[in-house]
């Protein structure tokens, strides 16, 4: 870990506390928005960084390397077809910032690393998207639960190769289809292997697949964070 600047977001502890599912659907408009969020840019020594609160939100671009990145919402190469964020900047909670970095350590071993397609999403992203695509399987309701992407506790990846491409895996993000589930199995005996290598060493280190998607991973307590709405920060961020 460097020493260099990590943008951190610290979520007030004080707000709306862990919620149980049906109490989640019932207060659809309790996440953190910009202004009761705290944004603090520090030069973090690595002591300051362990200090950080599991929840808090860190910037993974800062925070470790070893990671590639295309965020498609920073682009308009997404189902939405148009830019959605300001920049390609990739926030998630701490605790699974530290948990993707063991498990890119052990993809590591077979050659590969992890590349980001989306990370934190804020709740009016999900809504744009749900009125575009409003299903379930593939979009979830910002209006009922919201998405764990909204509570800084999943990503969208795939695995590249040590001169960076992309490993095949059936069809390409955000692919609505049958072809894209985990269960569906008439693909190239290649592709089900870099399906299964991505899905075992992401459930080894606490992070859960979802049926449709398999891109996309919950980590294990995602639940326990609140639905959020601020704006990443993206001053000496260039990607986009």
């Amino acid at each position: 870990m460097t020493s260099k600047t990590v943008y951190i977001t610290f979520l007030f502890t004080c707000l709306f506390g862990c919620s149980s599912p049906s109490t989640e659907v019932e207060q659809t408009d309790r996440y953190v928005s910009a202004d009761t969020a705290k944004d603090l840019r520090k030069e973090a020594e690595p002591h300051l960084i362990a200090s950080l609160h599991d929840t808090a939100f860190v910037s993974l671009k800062e925070y470790a390397g070893g990671f590639s990145y295309d965020m498609k919402y920073a682009t308009s190469d997404n189902f939405l077809k148009k830019v959605v964020y300001d920049c390609g900047n990739c926030l998630v909670r701490k605790e699974v910032a530290d948990a993707l970095i063991r498990a890119n350590d052990s993809l590591q071993i077979y050659g590969v690393h992890i590349k980001f397609f989306d990370c934190y999403r804020p709740v009016d992203v999900q809504k744009q998207m749900w009125e575009i695509y409003p299903d379930a399987r593939y979009v979830a309701n910002p209006y009922t639960t919201g998405s764990i992407h909204n509570r800084g506790g999943a990503v969208d990846i795939t695995l590249v190769d040590d001169q960076g491409k992309e490993l095949d895996m059936g069809t390409s993000f955000d692919f609505f289809g049958k072809e894209a589930h985990h269960a569906y199995t008439n693909l190239p005996d290649t592709v089900l292997a870099n399906r299964k290598l991505l899905k075992t060493v992401m459930q080894s280190f606490g992070f859960n697949p979802i049926t449709t998607e398999w891109w996309h991973y919950n980590f294990r307590t995602s639940n326990k964070y609140s639905l959020s709405n601020f704006k990443p920060a993206c001053d000496n961020e260039p990607d986009r």
